[in-house]
């Protein structure tokens, strides 16, 4: 398994179990970042630390400060939003380029509504 699949199985792991997604604002709002194929993610995360991470270690991203979603809303709200507005969803990027994979919503919602 590649080091950006580890983070995204690691991701649905983490934020079922503590209940929250981070992501990252500045006083313009949520960022955003678009590919070399055009497709535009917004970033979450599965805890603070991995948001914290990447303020501290990407230029880009050295203004935000880390935000907390309740993963409720993170559900019935930001997901169905994100596929209205045309947005990938950026699971866990990491490093110091800030990548990794970008999910479609309903994709996210699929994996969520997943029972074991």
């Amino acid at each position: 398994m590649s080091i950006a699949g580890a983070h995204a199985t690691q991701f649905f792991e983490e934020i079922v179990a503590t209940g929250n997604v981070w992501s990252v604002r500045d006083d313009a709002g949520f960022p955003t970042s678009t590919n070399a194929s055009g497709e535009t993610a917004m970033p979450f995360w599965s805890s603070e630390r991995r948001a914290l991470k990447i303020i501290a270690g990407v230029a880009a991203y050295q203004n935000f400060v880390p935000e907390r979603l309740a993963l409720d809303t993170f559900r019935s709200r930001w997901l169905p939003g994100l596929e209205r507005d045309g947005l990938r969803v950026g699971i866990n990027w990491s490093g110091d380029r800030a990548t990794g994979y970008d999910m479609l919503p309903r994709d996210v919602i699929a994996r969520l509504n997943i029972k074991p």
